[in-house]
């Protein structure tokens, strides 16, 4: 059975565009009679809390976007917060580390910087850090050292992966060229956003991911992560962002578009239905509950482009 997720970062209410991502996840994966996963990524324990994870649940709840298993429902998966799952990220660093595929780095982001920008004249770096190229001996002195603690990334090879998204169509990156050693455990240890979502996807049997377009450029580093681990990726599928009329992504700052605003000027039914026109489901704004939209629903249908969100509808 096809197996789908939403999974949002509790830092705040969910916008519009957010919104707009969790129905498309949500019909997609209804769409072809699979499961649905709802999975909190609070990685970052600054920015995420408790409450706002409460408060995304009921929003979805309201919007009659339920799910089959995840966070408070429970299930054969558990947990389903990321925050809680670190020593699952653990054991596959150090698979990672016996494969000789992670080393320790102790730049900061500006050296990165300094260290992989060319020269004119020159081509790009291959994306390693220096740090990559230490020995054995000089990592194991700079850990005797007492300085602030490595984070550790992972030695890309040159490789160029391609795949098709379902939505967007082929696409390919040179992962050494185009985006270089990622993070996979920050300094604080705690593990990194690209090792985490793998890990978590592959564990869940997650079989479809539906996110925005602004994460297309991170699955080539998820599909190497995927294999490297032994694992079969999903078929990933990346959805066009909502702006605001003057090009700009929607944010959690901007108060008039998120939930709780909309909630005091909407009905779930008017709010499903004016996003489903947008994304090219109905013909007109009309109210429609999210369960009436699943026979609507085909990604022929939905844009490539971003959309420009018209004011007045909102």
């Amino acid at each position: 059975m096809e197996r789908g997720r939403f999974a949002p970062s509790p830092s705040g209410r969910m916008h519009l565009g957010n919104l707009m991502t969790a129905l498309l996840a949500w019909l997609d994966v209804r769409h072809v009679g699979g499961t649905m996963v709802l999975r909190m990524e609070d990685l970052d324990p600054e920015r995420c809390r408790e409450e706002y994870a409460v408060q995304l649940a009921r929003d979805l709840q309201w919007l009659g976007l339920d799910w089959d298993e995840g966070y408070e429902r429970g299930g054969p998966h558990e947990p389903y917060r990321q925050s809680e799952r670190s020593g699952i990220y653990r054991q596959h660093l150090e698979k990672l580390e016996m494969q000789g595929l992670i080393y320790p780095c102790w730049c900061t982001r500006a050296q990165r910087l300094a260290a992989s920008a060319p020269h004119p004249g020159e081509q790009r770096g291959d994306g390693a850090c220096p740090c990559r190229s230490l020995t054995a001996a000089e990592r194991e002195a700079r850990l005797q050292t007492g300085e602030r603690p490595p984070s550790l990334r992972a030695a890309v090879p040159a490789e160029e992966i391609v795949f098709v998204d379902g939505h967007c169509g082929p696409y390919r990156e040179a992962l050494a060229r185009d985006c270089g050693d990622f993070l996979v455990r920050r300094s604080d240890g705690v593990c990194a956003y690209q090792l985490a979502v793998t890990v978590d996807d592959a564990l869940m049997g997650i079989t479809r991911v539906v996110r925005g377009r602004d994460l297309l450029s991170s699955t080539p580093r998820q599909i190497w992560l995927h294999r490297e681990l032994g694992y079969e990726p999903p078929r990933y599928f990346h959805t066009p962002l909502l702006l605001a009329e003057d090009g700009r992504r929607l944010s959690k700052r901007e108060k008039d578009l998120d939930l709780g605003a909309l909630r005091q000027r909407f009905t779930p039914e008017e709010l499903i239905g004016r996003l489903a026109f947008l994304v090219g489901l109905l013909d007109q704004p009309a109210p429609v509950s999210a369960g009436e939209l699943i026979k609507e629903f085909s990604w022929e249908k939905i844009p490539k482009q971003d959309i420009v969100l018209p004011k007045e509808m909102f």
